[in-house]
């Protein structure tokens, strides 16, 4: 019911910055909370930062000050400005949306396929 697609990843050299972008779509559907996590190779993903509807904001320790999560309920849309990237940030950053329907139904969990990140000279 809800497709989640991710813009914006790509090659950045160290100290560079990137915004990536998550639009939320379908029909009859209200967004609640929403974030990005990332995944580099051979490690678990984490979460990066969620934004609630109210804006309410949580980061992780290490992306706490350099990046910032933003969303336009409007639009269905969630933001990652992300500054001072440094190589350590190199991973697949994915949306992640928790959707319910127009009739009240319990929570679902959505996630995008993910962007790649790579912060290199």
């Amino acid at each position: 019911q809800v497709q989640l697609v991710e813009s914006g990843g790509g090659l950045v050299q160290p100290g560079g910055s990137l915004k990536l972008s998550c639009a939320a779509s379908g029909k009859n559907f209200s967004i609640g909370v929403m974030g990005w996590y990332r995944q580099a190779p051979g490690q678990q993903r984490e979460m990066v930062a969620v934004i609630t509807i109210g804006g309410n904001t949580n980061y992780a320790k290490s992306m706490k000050g350099r990046f910032t999560i933003s969303r336009d309920n409007a639009k269905n849309t969630v933001y990652l400005q992300m500054n001072s990237l440094k190589p350590e940030d190199t991973a697949v950053y994915s949306c992640y949306a928790s959707a319910q329907s127009a009739r009240r139904l319990p929570w679902s969990e959505y996630w995008g396929q993910g962007t790649q990140v790579t912060v290199s000279s």
